[in-house]
């Protein structure tokens, strides 16, 4: 059977207006919850990899990590869902509580007694059951948060000198300076990453990026001097594998990229990293799991795992264009960034490009305020992805289409089994004739008289 010419033509043309995967309005939703789960997914089965040994010598089990990251996803989840579903009004509410709180925080954890002190950095607070939490996560959501409703709320004064720079900058400081004390560099440049976009969204001058970053390196610098193990960090990473700074502080990243070298391409195999053994890298299942995953699954892991964090920072920039509402273009910009950030610092530590932080790689290495937290940021995305033009309505309808399909299933399947039985019914009285009661043999039907 042939297609009549004007009909593929009107096909083509109906074709050619339909809008791309990328166009349609749930576009960046989707991106956001698929490369989230994937990340997720990739992060526990590699935290289970890289744990395995340190795990088995310690608690006796090769899981007993990797069930700690188990419940940590179980929480993350649920939070993840409540925070794309609830309003943006009250996130604008939500900002200033959760930054008190976590200045509060920031300041108890650094009081002996109260913080944890792991290898000579207090960033915990112990809770009950052997859970801990990180006050400068909280920081970060809470500036993100309170950043984007203050420029909002001040937005026909930020041509004004003062009220672009105050009280926005700050009040980063302060939150700056109590992440420097504990110490935690890496957490210091994602806080200031996120000022620095909120800043850029707003429109502020080049002259104030200048002077930002002018104050940060002499700052930094300052800092370095101050603290010899800094500056040790800072000419270590240039060759951490050398003689003398291998002995030093050039062990974790010189193994990190022994780590990556090893792996190839297609790397040695699922759970046969050499590193996480005992001797490798100190934190293979932490800050370090990005250099197992190259040594496991190769460049083409990493490629993926860049892929996927790619890809989650595309949707949080689109999220922030397609939007009416300003306090969603901000409050999305300052999410996107302190995960694109965050994982870039990481990963840049990983194949020495960025002296050591200190810092997870999201998603991916274990932690439970860290992975908790970035869950429900993300969560915020996808409520705000909720928001752009004919999101509802597409939302609406694809609900619509399912409970129909679902109705009709319901309705379909019991009617088939009827229709089934009632026809195995009529087969098997037409296929088996009539019988005498006593002769048993089969009786004719009767003929109908004229």
């Amino acid at each position: 059977m042939t297609t009549v010419p004007h009909v593929r033509v009107r096909e083509k043309a109906q074709a050619a207006a339909r809008p791309s995967v990328l166009q349609g309005p749930l576009a960046s939703y989707y991106l956001v919850l698929v490369s989230t789960g994937l990340l997720l997914a990739i992060g526990f089965v590699m935290v289970l990899s890289a744990s395995s040994v340190r795990a088995y010598s310690t608690y006796g089990s090769v899981f007993a990590i990797a069930v700690k990251q188990g419940i940590f996803i179980g929480i993350g989840l649920p939070a993840m869902w409540l925070g794309s579903r609830i309003p943006v009004r009250v996130y604008r509410r939500f900002g200033l509580p959760l930054l008190l709180a976590a200045l509060f925080l920031l300041v108890a954890v650094l009081v002996p007694g109260i913080g944890r002190n792991v290898d000579g950095a207090r960033r915990w607070i112990p809770l009950p059951m052997g859970f801990n939490l990180q006050p400068s996560e909280i920081a970060k959501l809470g500036l993100s948060l309170w950043g984007a409703d203050l420029m909002v709320r001040k937005k026909k004064l930020l041509g004004e000198w003062k009220h672009l720079m105050g009280p926005l900058v700050p009040v980063v400081g302060v939150v700056a300076f109590l992440v420097m004390l504990e110490p935690d560099m890496g957490t210091t440049i994602v806080v200031s990453a996120i000022l620095m976009s909120l800043l850029w969204v707003v429109g502020a001058p080049g002259r104030v990026f200048a002077t930002m970053l002018t104050v940060a390196l002499t700052l930094g610098a300052a800092m370095a001097v101050a603290e010899p193990y800094r500056l040790r960090r800072l000419t270590s990473f240039t060759d951490p594998c050398s003689e003398t700074q291998r002995l030093d502080h050039g062990f974790q990243a010189c193994q990190g990229l022994t780590a990556l070298h090893s792996g190839g391409v297609f790397g040695l195999g699922l759970g046969a990293s050499r590193e996480k053994w005992a001797g490798g890298l100190p934190n293979p299942y932490t800050d370090y799991v990005f250099a197992i995953i190259g040594e496991e699954l190769g460049l083409l892991g990493t490629l993926t795992v860049l892929l996927l964090f790619a890809t989650l920072t595309f949707a949080g920039i689109r999220i922030a264009k397609r939007t009416n509402d300003p306090f969603v273009r901000l409050a999305a910009t300052g999410i996107t960034v302190w995960v694109a950030v965050q994982a870039l610092v990481n990963m840049g530590t990983v194949v020495g490009l960025v002296p050591i932080t200190g810092i997870p790689l999201p998603l991916i290495s274990f932690g439970g305020s860290a992975l908790i937290l970035t869950l429900f940021g993300l969560g915020m995305l996808l409520a705000f992805a909720r928001t752009e033009p004919g999101a509802q309505k597409a939302l609406a309808q694809r609900k619509g289409v399912v409970r129909s399909r679902f109705v009709r299933s319901r309705i379909a399947v019991p009617q088939q089994r009827k229709a089934t039985v009632k026809a195995a019914g009529k087969g098997s009285a037409k296929a088996a004739p009539r019988t005498t009661a006593k002769s048993g043999t089969a009786r004719r039907p009767a003929t109908r008289r004229r």
